[in-house]
């Protein structure tokens, strides 16, 4: 019995430790329902949040293994597009982080703030006509992991323009097969309900 105690401590420890937690997303989305059961992706993806008060934010992950630094190059290529110079250190420190929404000026304060002050300075991403950054956003995340799959989570709260206007930016970047993340709802089917 003995062994078998030191043995599970001993695997307990190692889960522990080895554990990573997701962070939080950069907006709380409360999705619309559906009857839909097809599940969207969890790994190589790249995520477009709208919120309820119309705000966008982006989440992507670093491509199907962590070497390919996908993350990493999506930052260096925006910081070179707008003339935001980020650090090695910056950039390594981006890799690990959640989901973001803010200008890309305001990148490097946040990569650099404490984690209780980080949703502070999520204050959406521009994506009006004159400074679409949401569209540069995507637009290189696309260069950077052509195989990535692109979810769109919209809160079932936000303008329905707003959602439009974001699927529209997808498409005009050429990704024609998107996810719109919603929460299932099953719907039970009675005989008397399919005539």
């Amino acid at each position: 019995m003995t062994p078998m105690v030191d043995l599970f401590l001993l695997l307990l420890t190692f889960f522990i430790l080895t554990a990573t937690f997701r962070p939080d997303e950069a907006a709380q989305v409360d999705t619309p329902t559906t009857s839909s059961e097809i599940i969207a992706p969890k790994l190589n993806v790249f995520t477009i949040y709208v919120s309820k008060d119309n705000k966008a934010f982006f989440n992507i992950d670093n491509g199907p293994d962590s070497t390919s630094h996908v993350r990493s190059k999506l930052l260096k290529n925006m910081g070179d597009y707008f003339r935001v110079p980020f650090t090695p250190e910056e950039v390594k420190k981006f890799e690990g982080l959640a989901s973001f929404g803010m200008p890309v000026k305001d990148v490097r304060l946040w990569i650099n703030a404490e984690s209780g002050q980080r949703e502070q300075l999520q204050t959406g991403i521009p994506m009006d006509s004159l400074d679409n950054q949401l569209a540069m956003w995507i637009h290189f995340a696309r260069l950077n992991n052509p195989e990535a799959e692109v979810t769109i989570k919209g809160d079932a709260e936000s303008d329905y323009k707003v959602v439009k206007k974001v699927m529209d930016m997808v498409q005009d970047k050429k990704i024609d097969r998107f996810n719109l993340t919603s929460t299932l709802e099953k719907v039970e089917v009675k005989p008397q309900n399919t005539k």
